[in-house]
């Protein structure tokens, strides 16, 4: 579904040139959930912009379904840490947004909307506003939005980053659930080991800058997944441990070969 080539990128800036990704190469599969996770500063939201078209590649190639990643696709939605809701649009008028900007017919996904709303454990809030929902219920609302026009791939930018430990791990078992639903290709940045582990197929590590591919790590672990005590508590353990310490090398990372699959 989604296939990155030697794609590097850098920024000319006054104090000059940083180089943000080195010759990254992975591959997606349709339906899969892999999170990128590195350091700060390592490029995870770069690669991120690159695959959503918002930014272009310095080199190698980025495409979705076949087709090269040019500009913003209708089929690639992006999520960000911040919910960015409309305050005084209603939550089931800010889900239907999109249906607006792209001239889509409102009567026909009203009903959608309501049914993603449903999903995400927000039916009865459909008339509040913004101001009235909590940290965690924003974000499900922007979830939503991103969920509205059935996106082939979906891009999330550290979405829960803002929310307290308990909201964050409550929110990832909604994503799961979520993404076993709707069957969308997702790919999420994250620097939380946690989150990593309860949501991800396989988690792509990131060197420090400029990013390279590290490591590629399978996640086989049943979902769906939590922290908590379960029948697969030494599995997760295991993985984070995993994750913990290739985090912690200094070395200089390998160049990527297969790791990409």
């Amino acid at each position: 579904m989604i296939r990155l080539s030697g794609v590097s990128r850098t920024f000319d800036g006054r104090s000059g040139r940083v180089e943000a990704l080195r010759g990254i190469d992975l591959d997606v599969a349709e339906g899969e959930f892999v999170a990128i996770l590195g350091r700060s500063g390592c490029g995870k939201s770069t690669l991120l912009r690159l695959i959503a078209g918002l930014l272009p590649v310095t080199s190698g190639e980025i495409t979705v379904g076949g087709t090269p990643v040019g500009k913003p696709r209708r089929d690639i939605a992006m999520l960000f840490q911040r919910p960015a809701l409309l305050p005084w649009r209603t939550v089931l008028d800010n889900v239907l947004l999109p249906v607006e900007i792209f001239g889509w017919s409102r009567a026909k996904y009203r009903d959608r909307a309501r049914e993603l709303l449903d999903l995400a454990g927000l039916a009865g809030f459909e008339k509040r506003l913004p101001h009235e929902l909590s940290g965690g219920m924003q974000q499900r609302v922007s979830l939503c939005r991103s969920l509205i026009g059935e996106p082939r791939v979906m891009l999330m930018d550290e979405p829960f980053s803002a929310l307290d430990a308990l909201t964050r791990e409550e929110l990832s078992g909604e994503l799961q659930r979520v993404h076993m639903e709707s069957a969308a290709t997702i790919v999420f940045v994250t620097h939380s080991i946690d989150e990593a582990v309860l949501l991800a197929d396989r988690v792509v590590v990131l060197s420090p800058r400029p990013g390279r591919i590290r490591k590629v790590v399978e996640v086989e672990i049943p979902r769906p997944r939590t922290l908590g005590r379960n029948a697969h508590l030494a599995d997760v353990a295991r993985v984070s441990a995993d994750l913990h310490e290739l985090l912690m090398e200094r070395d200089e990372p390998a160049v990527a070969g297969a790791e990409g699959r």
